[in-house]
């Protein structure tokens, strides 16, 4: 009689499976009817059948809360350049203070950054740009640009239709007064005259010294491997990849140069005072756009940051 009541009690459970196996609030309410359908049809088993079945059965069905661990880790693009002012960014135009937008030189306007000359009468190599208030190491930035108007008056020859975008560059703070230019790395931006062609997105190296091909680099602009010329006051967008001592550069998704080891100039006096316990490696720094004295317009300036 005694194994017969035993038997009796676990051939028909009086509990709600929910009660003692909490996975089963995970579930969606499709597998709740079925586990509680099967529930009832494995009363009517043995014991041996139910208790091995249905704790399978629950942890088979159960589907955790859904979360956003797939991808929560992955890079993602931000806008360097909100769109409506100058916020995060820092001018200096050679001649002035740190700070001060000599000549409102950088504008905001319909949510374009405009680089303009109009107040400046002569240009008389003002050169300056616009920095990123903190630095960067690995990163891909992506930027929408284009030429518009006229090189402003006295500018030099080679001011038509050029601009860039300096990175790994030393902060504004930090120039010299007789300093025109960060040392850097810049992606260099040409516009065409209608006629000649004028490639896009070489490599210039004030300060600095890349690998290319193997070899190191002995021009201060270098060519890239695909040349493109855009004539007129089209769009045009640029990107550039920075892992470690990999750098590539982009015109309209495809990829037109890359160089490699980047380092400071060991004969260039203001790169050597930027080399910190003899490591000469360029691995970090702000992000300029030049202001070259060709007028320039961006609509998007986008960074996606890799882990460092």
């Amino acid at each position: 009689m005694e194994n017969s009541s035993i038997a009796k009690v676990y051939l028909k459970p009086r509990f709600n499976p929910g009660h003692i196996i909490p996975e089963i609030r995970y579930m969606s309410n499709q597998n709740r009817i079925l586990v509680f359908g099967l529930h009832l049809y494995l009363r009517k088993m043995n014991a041996v059948k139910y208790f091995l079945i249905f704790p399978i059965l629950i942890f088979g069905c159960q589907s955790k809360p859904e979360t956003n661990s797939a991808g929560a880790n992955e890079p993602k693009w931000v806008n360097l350049f909100n769109q409506e002012n100058l916020d995060g960014w820092t001018p200096k135009i050679f001649g002035q203070a740190v700070g001060e937008n000599y000549g409102n030189t950088f504008q905001v306007d319909s949510g374009i950054l405009k680089i303009r000359y109009d107040a400046y009468g002569d240009f008389n190599n003002q050169f300056g740009a616009l920095y990123t208030k903190r630095s960067y190491k690995n990163y891909r930035i992506r930027a929408e640009y284009r030429f518009v108007g006229d090189t402003a008056t006295g500018a030099p020859p080679w001011g038509f239709r050029d601009s860039g975008i300096m990175f790994h560059a030393q902060s504004p703070e930090s120039l010299l007064e007789d300093q025109p230019f960060p040392i850097c790395l810049e992606y260099n931006l040409h516009g065409g005259d209608g006629l000649s062609e004028r490639p896009n997105g070489q490599v210039c190296l004030p300060g600095t010294i890349v690998e290319i091909g193997g070899a190191r680099s002995t021009q201060f602009c270098n060519n890239p491997e695909l040349a493109y010329t855009f004539h007129g006051d089209q769009w045009v967008t640029l990107e550039i990849d920075v892992m470690d001592t990999t750098i590539s550069h982009f015109i309209n998704g495809e990829k037109i140069l890359t160089y490699y080891n980047p380092r400071y100039d060991m004969e260039n006096e203001v790169a050597t005072s930027l080399i910190v316990d003899g490591n000469d490696r360029v691995n970090s720094g702000h992000i300029a756009i030049q202001s070259n004295s060709a007028p320039i317009d961006f609509k998007r300036i986008e960074i996606m940051e890799y882990g460092n």
